[in-house]
């Protein structure tokens, strides 16, 4: 069955509902513009194959020219003068089609805010850009987080890292890992009153994505938790800024990088805080400020794959972006990767300790119980075959479609502290916690899902001396890749 596309640009321009049909009545492919704060003119271009008409009851501030049209081709041109109510505002078109169909679009226009940081727009440049997303991550083999580094607060020093080095670069390439994930604070170096981000902020970060390129490395960047800004729960006025900063800052991000070729990824988020249809839909426009946002700088911007985020980075919640509301829409096509992070169960995944929500559990797998602590082992339906159910699945459902998807983290903590005076334990623990990292990492690759994993302090590796800190786990990590 085909599916009805509607490209849409969120951000002072367009939100649409996709709905599906047998004979879908249109295809909507191309918006050269989005509709800025300050008033302008998008060109809305569909194909059609029946006459259609446009009911223009009620809009407002909203012109648009023409409002019929024949079967083929079709321009219509929205107009608006600046917004100066201080408020977002929105139109919704309804289209009608001669064979009985309609579709719905709904115009948006943002109060200015924050000024544009597209100052520079460059023509699209696909060189070194050939790559399909699908390409991309399946050439991504093992990937590794700087955690705890440029996204806390303060500067990359403000949770006890050392400064990023080009060595401590180095060493992660010899260990095995081909893909880097750069977790990024922005919003904690940015003026709040003009959304302008600290251009010192800017150079050190671009100066660790050189090091990554300079040791051939794959590289995401993205806008971590920062403050918990980009909130899915956000109305109103609070609203208008979230989307505000989203395209501020990526403007910025995505023009001062837009040099790197296809071995650099954006991504949109970190783990948003979206979690039923309401939230999620704001997330999805959310993700269509920050492909629109990445793609107006142009240069290689106009090709770069991109990563949006499932809802709460879940696997439980991915399914909004396969059904309603829906994956954003790239007009560049095949470009665009969804994540998802893995800390499941959470009582292993998660828990150092006992916690008012559960009990730690310190072993995992069906030949890693302990037979004196049965009240700490994993239940067997969060084990093997959970795993291998779930990337199953996701293949099927994402993968399988045309959505290729990475792991963007995964840990486990250790548990050796729970486990203190009992070695015979500790052991055991420590080898469930090696199994845990091959099985989960070799199930998700079988599926052609590549894994992050998530490297906070003295996890992986030393940062402080540049040497391996937990040869057993990176040796379960490799040998679970393949390598």
């Amino acid at each position: 069955m085909k599916r009805i596309i509607i490209v849409c640009s969120i951000l002072a321009a367009f939100s649409c509902r996709k709905t599906e049909t047998t004979t879908p009545p249109t295809t909507l492919s191309n918006i050269t513009d989005t509709l800025p704060e300050t008033g302008g003119t998008v060109a809305l271009t569909f194909t059609s194959n029946a006459a259609w008409t446009i009911d223009t009851t009620g809009l407002g501030w909203l012109q648009l020219s023409p409002t019929s049209g024949k079967s083929g081709k079709a321009v219509i041109n929205l107009t608006a003068p600046a917004n100066s109510t201080g408020l977002s505002r929105s139109v919704m078109l309804t289209v009608n089609f001669a064979n009985d169909q309609s579709r719905r679009v709904t115009v948006i226009q943002l109060p200015p805010i924050y000024p544009s940081y597209n100052s520079s727009p460059a023509p699209a440049d696909a060189t070194g850009m050939n790559s399909t997303a699908a390409q991309l991550v399946a050439k991504m083999k093992l990937g590794w987080n700087i955690g705890n580094a440029l996204e806390a607060p303060g500067g990359e020093t403000g949770w006890g890292n050392p400064v990023i080095t080009q060595g401590l670069i180095d060493l992660v390439k010899s260990s095995g890992f081909n893909a880097i994930r750069i977790p990024c604070s922005w919003n904690g170096h940015a003026n709040p009153t003009t959304g302008a981000i600290d251009t010192a902020w800017l150079s050190r970060v671009k100066q660790v994505v050189e090091y990554c390129f300079n040791d051939g490395l794959y590289v995401m960047l993205n806008v971590h938790w920062d403050g918990g800004w980009l909130d899915c729960t956000a109305t109103g006025r609070n609203l208008d800024t979230v989307r505000a900063k989203q395209r501020a800052y990526w403007e910025q991000i995505a023009t001062t990088m837009r040099d790197f070729d296809e071995h650099l990824l954006f991504a949109s988020a970190n783990e948003p805080n979206a979690s039923n249809l309401a939230t999620a839909t704001v997330l999805q426009n959310y993700h269509q400020i920050f492909i629109n946002a990445v793609r107006s700088t142009g240069g290689k911007n106009a090709f770069r794959t991109l990563v949006i985020q499932a809802p709460q980075t879940s696997v439980d919640l991915a399914d909004y972006f396969i059904g309603v509301p829906g994956m954003p829409v790239d007009p560049v096509p095949n470009k665009l990767v969804l994540e998802v992070h893995w800390y499941s169960p959470p009582n292993f995944a998660i828990l150092a300790a006992d916690a008012s929500w559960g009990k730690e559990w310190c072993y995992w797998g069906a030949n890693y119980h302990s037979q004196d602590d049965p009240a700490r082992n994993a239940t067997p339906n969060t084990e093997e075959a959970s795993v291998d159910s779930t990337w199953a699945y996701m293949k099927q459902r994402f993968v399988n479609n045309n959505i290729p998807v990475l792991i963007g983290e995964m840990d486990v903590p250790r548990h050796d502290s729970t486990l203190k005076g009992h070695p015979q334990d500790s052991i055991l623990s420590l080898n469930s916690r090696s199994h845990f990292f091959r099985y989960v990492t070799q199930s998700a690759r079988k599926n052609g899902i590549p894994l992050f994993f998530w490297d906070g302090y003295y996890d992986l590796f030393d940062r402080h001396n540049n040497v391996i800190y937990d040869q057993q786990a990176l040796d379960s990590l490799r040998a679970g890749a393949g390598l």
